[in-house]
């Protein structure tokens, strides 16, 4: 059986944020941050080696035992932002609002550049993403 590649770790999260090479998503990363920390006022840490996440939640895997996960996060990609949220009230809704995106079958939410999208959707998103989770776990990565 292979290791867990998703667990937090201790290693500093601005430190990875400023090392991302492309300047936009730098800087999309650092705003990103702030946002999902107004949502959770939780401090980010970084979960395997590039997702930032906030606060912890457990799932049941399929042969029983508990893991843990963290309840929002995302991942500055060199394709997109990935946004690991779960499901929440009024998803899609807020989503048709949201501006351009993409979703996969998993539930993770791609965004290419913030300048894409309407932020104050965003924040009710991830709002709303942490107020509802613990009810799923996207299993996209």
């Amino acid at each position: 059986m292979s290791e867990r590649k998703t667990m937090k770790t201790m290693a500093s999260v601005a430190t990875f944020i400023n090392g991302i090479s492309n300047i936009r998503r730098c800087a999309d990363a650092k705003v990103v941050a702030k946002m999902m920390h107004k949502a959770s006022n939780k401090r980010a840490s970084l979960w395997g080696p590039s997702i930032i996440g906030y606060g912890i939640t457990s799932y049941r895997l399929a042969n029983g035992k508990q893991q843990q996960i963290c309840r929002i996060g995302f991942s500055p990609r060199a394709r997109a932002l990935t946004f690991y949220l779960g499901t929440f009230r009024n998803r899609d809704g807020l989503l048709k609002k949201l501006g351009k995106h993409r979703v996969s079958k998993g539930g993770c939410l791609y965004i290419n550049k913030l300048e894409d999208v309407d932020k104050d959707v965003l924040q009710e998103i991830l709002n709303r993403a942490w107020q509802d989770s613990g009810n799923s776990v996207d299993t996209c990565h």
